[in-house]
């Protein structure tokens, strides 16, 4: 459903980056990009639900638009909508806004993560052929020291609230870390930069998220008997900060938010906010990743396959 709704949206915002990206306009990307809506209308911007179906008000070119499950959009004032910001009325049904909790996105784990952490540290990796490539983890500031880094695991910032790396530090197989140097630097001529929350993980911690987390959520996190890409040092975190004034960029939703407004295809939130989004996944997909379904910040490098599961820690590398 979200696929579908987001299409028409996607293919548009596609077309607009593209030619400031190869530089079919004189504007920098700053200026081309959507203005902010006004207080009053971002305060109805939002979820509502009703049992199983959803719908969306999102601002599209300075007006609000209602998206319903059946693939419509409206416009917010066409007859039979009425909206208060608690709810929206869509041709007589009632669906609630559905909340979402600001900052951080933090779950209860289901069992103690020291627990956890003594069980992963003694479990061992999934069995993998010979003839996988060999490792070269990188570090990204080794390559560019301009790239910045908010190492969400490594302090207690992060959906479970505990620390899981030793270190913050962020490393890539070689030509997945080149090819984000690659993005960042482009990034860099429209006025932004890469903002960096996660890359290489040991396997250990992908066993302690999995097992940590409700049968509900397991989509957002990794199954430990495959591995993930990040065990593989071919899959990279990241969002945009404006280079001007160093803020974090704001997208349609926060990062690892284990919800629907995660993904790409998301059509909720702020003209603006899914520009950035659209900006940051056409940069990164041309360098040679490609986006995870389920999390506009997650990308996976095109060669990830090619790499082993790695459990080596933080010290050790």
């Amino acid at each position: 459903m979200v696929n579908q709704l987001a299409a028409p949206l996607r293919s548009s915002a596609a077309s607009a980056l593209l030619c400031v990206i190869m530089g079919c306009t004189q504007l920098a990307a700053q200026d081309a990009r959507p203005p902010e809506p006004q207080p009053q209308m971002q305060a109805l911007i939002g979820d509502y639900v009703s049992g199983r179906d959803v719908v969306f008000v999102s601002e599209v070119n300075g007006q609000l638009r209602v998206r319903t499950s059946a693939f419509r959009s409206y416009p917010a004032n066409h007859p039979g909508i009425t909206l208060d910001g608690n709810s929206v009325t869509v041709n007589g049904r009632r669906y609630l806004r559905r909340d979402v909790a600001q900052g951080t996105f933090r779950i209860s784990p289901v069992r103690p993560v020291e627990q956890l952490r003594v069980e992963a540290l003694a479990a061992s990796p999934p069995p993998q052929p010979d003839t996988l490539l060999k490792p070269d983890l990188v570090e990204l500031r080794a390559l560019d020291p301009t790239i910045r880094y908010d190492i969400r695991y490594a302090t207690t910032n992060n959906f479970m609230s505990n620390v899981f790396y030793s270190q913050p530090r962020a490393f890539l197989q070689r030509p997945a870390a080149e090819a984000v140097v690659r993005a960042h630097k482009r990034l860099n001529a429209l006025g932004f930069g890469l903002l960096i929350h996660d890359a290489y993980r040991p396997w250990y911690v992908t066993k302690m998220f999995w097992d940590a987390t409700p049968d509900s959520l397991h989509d957002f996190v990794a199954d430990p008997r495959a591995g993930s890409r990040h065990n593989r040092g071919a899959a990279v975190d990241l969002t945009l900060f404006d280079l001007r004034t160093g803020q974090t960029i704001e997208m349609p939703s926060g990062y690892d938010e284990f919800s629907s407004r995660a993904y790409p295809e998301y059509p909720g939130g702020t003209s603006r906010q899914r520009w950035h989004r659209e900006l940051l996944r056409r940069v990164m997909e041309e360098e040679g990743f490609r986006v995870y379904a389920f999390e506009w910040w997650h990308f996976d490098y095109g060669q990830w396959r090619r790499y082993p599961v790695l459990n080596r820690r933080f010290e050790d590398l």
